[in-house]
């Protein structure tokens, strides 16, 4: 039997469709759609560009909130609430390990000026599962 915290490396791992809601001007949630990969610190990650509403509000508001797991709505898996706090990183080494060529349709390379990655460090991820009425919960610390 797995951990819950090797259930949620599991789930974030693959890249995948997420929804990200920061907060925007007057303290109102704003939720996008966007591509993310984890991995075994639990950290997500995913690429924006720099000039971008996000990041202006990840930088006035680092508060986050990340939903990820269902790919296909035909097939309830379980699937992860985070909470957690966001960073924008340019940092080369970011850049170039995230890179991949599917970024290729909207930056010129890793080293695009207009490319960056932000980073969500998780204090708070419940694993919801169907069947199930009250979710796992894993936190930081």
């Amino acid at each position: 039997m797995s951990t819950v915290k090797e259930q949620i490396a599991a789930i974030l791992t693959p890249l995948q469709l997420a929804a990200v809601a920061t907060i925007a001007a007057g303290g109102k949630p704003w939720v996008r759609y966007v591509m993310t990969t984890g991995g075994d610190d639990l950290s997500v990650r995913f690429a924006t560009y720099a000039g971008s509403r996000k990041v202006a509000q990840i930088v006035a508001s680092p508060e986050v909130h990340v939903t990820l797991g269902v790919t296909d709505p035909t097939v309830m898996k379980p699937y992860l609430q985070i909470q957690g706090r966001a960073r924008f990183s340019t940092e080369a080494a970011e850049r170039h390990g995230f890179w991949s060529e599917m970024l290729a349709d909207y930056f010129s390379g890793p080293d695009d000026p207009n490319y960056g990655v932000v980073i969500v460090t998780p204090y708070r991820i419940e694993l919801a599962q169907a069947g199930v009425p009250v979710p796992e919960v894993w936190t930081a610390g």
